[in-house]
């Protein structure tokens, strides 16, 4: 049978691989040259956080341990103070609970060159999608690429979905974007420069109301990522996460936050960074060049319904589900996709138009919840991971985890070293919230915990919805 995919990214690529494995004969088709053989432009790349739910689907097709020799364990999240001090805030109960960091690049190479080593996947590059007229089985590309035959398309073609965008122009179709008002802007520290920065943590500098991450890369560089507010005055229109009183906040008795169209020229860019970053500063030698060479990327979050026309098409990780990427997921999610709707397939079924609208019911709750969880995920990196109390219920937390094994799960631990699905993990969260708040309420230290009632409380909320 012959499947056509549009978009030869992350999730397009692995798609490709799994039917391959079931015997489909794919066509891919890529907007962009080929990265193997092409330079493309960096700025743009927020580095990836490979967890359990991507490893998952990964090891399905025999690529987990392929993958993972590129990539760096990360063990917790390196808070860097105003004041230069560091703590780290660990992921999970130990080092087996860990996150890898890799270039998005790096994996896409390794996955299109698995793809056409299958002999079953063959794919065009520099391939724009003009228009799709599902009705006609058809796309058409730009110039004199033509039109194309797809009697089964599968779309992978990311936020900005060409095919998507067909899609909810039909009859029953819905979709909403929102934009975070957030920008972000990617800079290199070099290997040279990277000496005394723990190569195994998510490197944070939090102030309150924008944030400076750095994820390591395989050749001891950093990837780091500014994540600032657009503008002082947010677009009409557009999302706003709240900026929360915290460090670095006006009310914080910091200075206001400002805006990357604030920072128009190198003595702008330097003070900031002095103020703020300044434990980073000596790490970029060459931070305005940087600065003004690489574009401000934008953040979008999208929700559409139905995911599927009929039996003949189908969109697939961003194209059906575009979210911010401060909880890691956006692959990870997109990579689960892959791997249950090969589940799917794997029952033998022929009737598509029931497949398709069945995962499209199912994974959609799940692709809402976890897109939620990432935007309350950014407030949490760039202001809670600095604030006491935060810190305090962490530590209550951890003690919860010790004690009861099993019973008591973090949600981050859910979502990132779990396969629980996220509609789930993000009820869990709010219930331990409620937890932790009770428990935290008229205690001075954490190991002051009442563990009796932190059972009761286990027991009435958490455990009906774990094991219900």
């Amino acid at each position: 049978m012959n499947a056509t995919i549009v978009g030869g990214g992350l999730v397009g690529s692995l798609w490709s691989i799994f039917l391959a494995r079931r015997g489909f004969s794919v066509t891919m088709h890529e907007r962009r040259p080929d990265m193997r053989r092409a330079d493309i432009p960096a700025g743009r790349s927020i580095n990836l956080a490979v967890s359990t739910r991507g490893l998952h689907a990964l090891e399905r097709v025999g690529l987990r341990e392929k993958v993972l020799e590129h990539g760096v364990a990360m063990r917790g999240r390196m808070i860097h103070a105003p004041d230069g001090s560091q703590s780290l805030l660990r992921y999970g109960k130990d080092d087996s609970e860990c996150i890898f960091s890799i270039s998005r690049g790096t994996l896409n190479k390794v996955l299109l060159s698995e793809a056409e080593e299958t002999g079953r996947v063959r794919v065009h590059f520099d391939r724009l999608v003009r228009d799709v007229r599902f009705s006609e089985s058809a796309v058409h590309f730009a110039d004199e690429a033509g039109e194309h035959s797809a009697e089964l398309l599968f779309a992978t073609d990311g936020s900005a979905s060409a095919v998507r965008a067909a899609l909810m122009k039909l009859p029953g179709h819905r979709e909403t974007s929102e934009e975070l008002s957030y920008g972000y802007k990617e800079l290199t520290i070099a290997p040279a420069h990277s000496a005394g920065l723990d190569r195994h943590a998510l490197h944070i500098w939090p102030r309150g109301t924008f944030m400076l991450i750095a994820l390591p890369n395989e050749d001891d560089s950093y990837t780091c990522t500014l994540f600032l507010p657009q503008r002082n005055e947010h677009r009409k229109g557009t999302r706003s996460v709240s900026a929360e009183k915290g460090p670095g906040s006006e009310a914080a008795g910091g200075r206001k936050c400002l805006s990357f169209e604030e920072l128009g020229d190198d003595a702008a860019v330097r003070a900031f960074f002095g103020e703020h970053f300044a434990d980073a500063v000596p790490r970029l030698p060459d931070l305005t060049e940087q600065f003004f060479t690489n574009p401000v990327g934008q953040m979008w979050t999208v929700k559409c319904a139905p995911w599927n026309y009929q039996g003949r098409a189908l969109l697939l990780g961003d194209a059906a589900h575009a979210i911010v990427p401060f909880f890691g997921q956006g692959m990870n999610c997109g990579f689960e996709d892959c791997a249950l709707l090969d589940d799917l397939f794997a029952k033998g079924t022929h009737d598509l138009v029931t497949l398709f609208s069945a995962f499209s019911t199912m994974r959609k709750p799940n692709a809402d919840a976890i897109a939620d969880m990432a935007v309350e995920n950014f407030i949490e990196m760039r202001d809670k991971v600095a604030d006491p109390k935060f810190v305090f219920e962490k530590e209550v937390e951890k003690i919860l985890q010790k004690e009861f094994p099993g019973d008591y799960v973090p949600r981050y631990g859910l979502v990132t070293f779990s396969r629980v699905p996220y509609r789930i993990a993000f009820e869990a969260g709010v219930r331990q919230q409620a937890i932790l708040t009770e428990l935290c309420a008229t205690i001075q230290k954490p190991q002051d915990v009442d563990l009796k009632r932190a059972k009761q409380l286990i027991v009435e909320k958490l455990t009906p919805l774990l094991r219900g």
